[in-house]
Parts: structure tokens; C-alpha cells; sequence
């Protein structure tokens, strides 16, 4: 293996953000006297961010405002948008994973770590420093306009390293998101499978692992 570089998506892979999510919708709905379940909540934010992604880009931060009130607004809470900032105010206590600093503190005793991530560079400094973990670079939706899938955030990551696909390794949770688009791309791509999801079967990552420990011992770290 010729990898010098393991890069990394972040919200649910390296942040617990599901949690996160779940945890500001109730609060920010109990807070209006309206009772919301995680399971409806996810299942929703699941759905609708991904369409207002697909939208002309617009930063992270309204992207949640914007997901926020649709998502509200299917589970019959009606949500200002004066009010929909929540989302990106709770973002930078979202919880980290308890494997997520022991497993990028082994991985970069050997490689360096970057992130490549749906986000706005303030909000992901901010997750960076909870972290605790130094990274080499990141790339964000904020850098490329546009927001994974699309491959503008895979290019730019293959840019920093030379040009070298080889040299890469990207670790990822979502197949919609990384896996898939990391694998046209050409890229090594590392499966951390967090939710024991089946997978898609036309895909082939190097590797299926369900945590980034397991990660770092195959590395061999």
C-alpha cells in the first residue's frame, strides 16, 4: 500500500451527528411546546437535506436553516425561519465519536489526516478543535462550491497530493455521499460502516470496518 495521505468525511464518520441533529430539533421544538421523535426527525433530515443540496450552492449554514424549516414543517411543527438557526448553533457540540480521537491519533503516527467535508470552514474548525486532532488540510463545500457527491471535493483532495491518486485513502460512512463517488473517482475508499448497513452491491471498497480502530489496525498503526 503506497498511502500518504487518509483523508476523511467527517459528519457521521469522525461526529456522532445524527445525535447531534436529533438532540436540536427536540430541544429547539420542545422549546415551542411541540414533541418530536429522533426516529421522525432523522428520517426527514435523511430526505430532505440531500434535496436542498442539489439546489444552486448556498453555504452550510442556510442549508441547514433551509432543511430545518422543511423538515419542521413535514412533522407538522411550524417553524420560523427567524428561528431555524438552531442547527448550525448546536453543530459545534455535536458529539464526537468515543473511537474517533484514539483512532486518528494511531492513524497519524504514519499518515496525514484531512478532512473533506459537506460544511462551511468556520463551523468545521469549530468541530476540528473539539476533535482535538491536528489535520493536514481540509477541503470544504465552502472551498469548492458544491457539495459531495459531486466530485469537485475528491478532485481538489487528489489535487493537494500531486495529482497522485495512490497516495490517497478516504474513510468514509456514507456510500451515497463518499464510498460511491470516491470509487468513480478511481480513489481507494475505506467503508467505516458505523450502522451495519448492507452494502450497495455494485460497490467495492478496499475495506468495510465499523470503527476507525479497526481502520488503523488493518493500517497496521
Amino acid at each position: 500500500m503506497e498511502w500518504e495521505t487518509v483523508t476523511f468525511d467527517c459528519y457521521g464518520t469522525l461526529v456522532d451527528w445524527e445525535t447531534g441533529i436529533a438532540g436540536a430539533f427536540r430541544e429547539a421544538a420542545a422549546a415551542s411546546g411541540v414533541d418530536l421523535a429522533a426516529g421522525e426527525v432523522l428520517e426527514a433530515y435523511h430526505r430532505v437535506e440531500p434535496q436542498v443540496q442539489t439546489l444552486s450552492y448556498r453555504p452550510y449554514k442556510e442549508v441547514l436553516e433551509e432543511t430545518a424549516v422543511r423538515v419542521a414543517e413535514q412533522l407538522g411543527w411550524q417553524l420560523r425561519r427567524a428561528q431555524a438557526g438552531f442547527l448550525a448553533e448546536s453543530l459545534p457540540g455535536w458529539p464526537v465519536f468515543s473511537d474517533t480521537r484514539q483512532g486518528l491519533e494511531r492513524l497519524g503516527s504514519r499518515f496525514d489526516l484531512a478532512i473533506l467535508s459537506n460544511i462551511d470552514d468556520d463551523l468545521l474548525n469549530a468541530t476540528i478543535e473539539r476533535i482535538g486532532v491536528e489535520f493536514a488540510w481540509t477541503v470544504t463545500a465552502e472551498q469548492t462550491r458544491s457539495y459531495k457527491p459531486a466530485l469537485r471535493h475528491f478532485q481538489e483532495a487528489v489535487r493537494r497530493v500531486g495529482g497522485r491518486k495512490e497516495r490517497l485513502l478516504h474513510a468514509a460512512q456514507s456510500q451515497f455521499h463518499d464510498i460511491r463517488p470516491a470509487c468513480e473517482l478511481g480513489l481507494a475508499a475505506a467503508w467505516v460502516n458505523r450502522q451495519a448497513e448492507a452494502l450497495d452491491g455494485d460497490l467495492q471498497p478496499r475495506r468495510v470496518l465499523a470503527n476507525l480502530n479497526e481502520l488503523a489496525d488493518w493500517l497496521g498503526v
